[in-house]
């Protein structure tokens, strides 16, 4: 059979590079989306050194069209899209008061547009071929609200809202729609917090320890098998427990 495509928006951040070589070392061709050219193809250059040779696509994901001819592109490089994981996603924080609509409207865009565009441009392949895993990353801010995020949080939790109406859409197609949650996890933008207040995060979270990008990962993987075909607009959350509903 054919190696299934896999498409990680944001795959070149520090969750994606986690989800792209986890999806690879499944045996999936991995295409990583991304913003920055230059950092794209240091990013790109230093995966092949690991072992890893993906692919990347340039792509806006707040807009519609870019998204298409992304698409497009990974079709005609690598063929359609099996897997497709909504991992890109910004911060602009700021309290309601302070918020700028631009704040608002960069983070809506970014974190929940971006899951609609490149959800459409992937869907009728998936339908064709009666097989797709679409898998959203959230956060537990998404979940339970957070100080200063009013966009970002907003933004989250309606990438689950759209995971819910979408899954039971596609439910008899073969193409499974689910959400992870993660919660903090140690990448740059976790480890540049001042040290106090990250230990003081880390100590309200009861494994006793911030997440690893392949911690979710693994999650990624596990959903994204043919195996997980009776999982579907479910989240899950993976955040040490830190928040339980």
């Amino acid at each position: 059979m054919a190696k299934r495509i896999a498409w990680v928006t944001g795959g070149t951040g520090g969750i994606g590079t986690g989800i792209c070589r986890a999806l690879a070392d499944q045996g999936l061709q991995v295409v990583a989306g991304y913003s920055n050219k230059e950092k794209a193809l240091a990013w790109q250059a230093e995966q092949k050194a690991a072992g890893y040779d993906f692919g990347i696509s340039q792509a806006n994901v707040g807009d519609f069209a870019s998204c298409q001819a992304s698409y497009q592109e990974i079709c005609e490089t690598y063929g359609p899209v099996s897997v497709l994981v909504n991992n890109a996603g910004i911060t602009r924080d700021g309290v309601m008061k302070k918020m700028s609509f631009e704040q608002w409207d960069q983070v809506l865009r970014t974190n929940l547009d971006s899951v609609f565009n490149a959800s459409k441009a992937c869907l009728d392949g998936m339908l064709e071929a009666k097989f797709g895993r679409i898998i959203n990353i959230s956060s537990i801010n998404g979940e339970k609200g957070q100080f200063g995020q009013t966009n970002y949080s907003a933004a989250k939790a309606g990438m689950h809202g759209f995971t819910k109406a979408l899954a039971q859409e596609v439910a008899s197609k073969g193409i499974t729609v689910n959400t992870i949650s993660p919660g903090y996890i140690a990448t740059d933008m976790i480890m540049k917090i001042d040290e106090e207040i990250r230990e003081k995060i880390r100590k309200g979270i009861p494994v006793g320890r911030f997440g690893t990008p392949e911690d979710i990962a693994r999650t990624v993987v596990f959903l994204a098998a043919e195996e997980a075909s009776f999982i579907t607009g479910a989240n899950l959350s993976v955040n040490g427990g830190q928040y339980m509903h």
